[in-house]
Parts: structure tokens; sequence; C-alpha cells
């Protein structure tokens, strides 16, 4: 199971957003870059970096900080926020981008999202944030009627290499991870899963582990004010 440490990139900044709320954002570390390389220090050799600025608007305000971190630090690097186009897809994986993460896009277009499954094959991630059972979209602000299982089973035909899966109540809370939830979800979905949200102790990533059944495991906050 892969650890991907997480950074969330707003106005330049390394932040940490309470459940997805943009206006209970706290600041970890105004220099993204040397926050990477304190994670590559530690060991870590992938990296979860989510454009808060580009999943908020559909623009990139970002990039020299994400190519930054790109060229220098070696990390493999799984980007999201706001990509929604595959010309914004071609770029980020001509600029050394492991990993594409889709959100917005998956939903509203999912004929773009299968095309880029196509032309880059095991480099396309879908990003399912969940909000009470239903998907939320566009930085987790606006809300869908789509279940996660309907949407889910949908993707398997497309190409997808894995799931983001984001609970969104518990993302920021260092609550603890919903296992039973998660139980549900990984004997549906037959995509590689990648769990988000609410991860509070190094428990909780060894339970993850022992079970066997993920791809990997997101981890911000716990990691940020050293709980983990």
């Amino acid at each position: 199971m892969i650890i991907f440490p997480a950074i969330d990139l707003k106005d330049g900044k390394c932040v940490r957003l309470y459940k997805g709320d943009f206006n209970k954002t706290t600041i970890f570390n105004s220099s993204p870059y040397n926050q990477a390389l304190q994670f590559k220090k530690k060991g870590f050799t992938d990296l979860h970096l989510v454009d808060l600025d580009g999943a908020l608007k559909g623009r990139s305000k970002n990039k020299k900080v994400i190519i930054k971190i790109i060229k220098n630090t070696d990390l493999k690097v799984q980007l999201g926020g706001g990509i929604r186009t595959l010309k914004q897809i071609s770029f980020w994986i001509k600029n050394g981008v492991s990993t594409v993460v889709v959100g917005t896009m998956a939903i509203q277009n999912p004929k773009i999202l299968k095309k880029a499954c196509d032309l880059f094959p095991g480099r396309i991630a879908v990003a399912l944030d969940v909000r009470n059972n239903f998907l939320a979209i566009k930085g987790w602000v606006k809300q869908t009627k789509i279940k996660l299982m309907d949407f889910s089973k949908k993707l398997e035909d497309f190409g997808v290499s894995k799931i983001i899966y984001t609970h969104i109540n518990r993302d920021g809370t260092k609550k603890g991870v919903n296992f039973s939830q998660l139980k549900k979800i990984i004997n549906k979905i037959n995509i590689p899963l990648v769990v988000s949200g609410g991860v509070s102790n190094i428990k909780d990533v060894q339970k993850l582990d022992k079970l066997g059944l993920f791809y990997g495991v997101i981890i911000g906050k716990a990691i940020y004010d050293k709980t983990i």
C-alpha cells in the first residue's frame, strides 16, 4: 500500500481545509516546494498534489510551483484540481506528472475521460469525493445527486488506473477512517482504490494495510500536526 503525503495548494501556499470548506483554511507551509523536499527527505516516494485554486475556478494559479516540485524532487506526483480538458491532461503528463487525477470532468464529460484513458493508459485516476453518500464536484462546492456506487460501476470499462475516494465530512478532521463504509465499497468496486479523508493516527494506516485491499492512502493533516 502506497502512502501519499498530501500537499494542497492555495494562493501558492501549502494549506489544509476542514471538511473541504474554503473558509476554513490553515496554512502549514508558505513554500510547497520546501514541504515536498521534506517529504522526500523523510523517505516518501509518492506525493498527492491538489491545486485547490484550479479545482474551484477551473484554471491553475500554481503551475510554476507544481512544475518545480516535479522537476526537482524525483517524487512520483499524483496531481488533481481543475484538470478538465484533454489539453490540460496532456500538458501535465508532458511535464512529468505520474498520474493525472480528474473529478468534475469525469462526471460531467465521461467521453473526454474515456479518450484520456485511451491516450494515456495507466495514467488517469478519478477522484470520487463523497458527501452524505452523493458525489461532490468543482472543488466540493457543488453537490450532485449521483451515488458513488452507481458512478464507479460506469468507470470499470474506461481503463481508469485508480479511484481516489475521499470522505469529505472526515477530510481534515482526523476523526478516523470510516472502515465500515470502506468495506462496503471495496467489495463492489473493481478498480484499485486510494483512501482519503479522516486518517488520524498510525493505527488507521496499519489497519488499512493489514486489510490488504487498498492501492494507497492519502495523509494530510495528521502528518502536518505530527500526529503521525
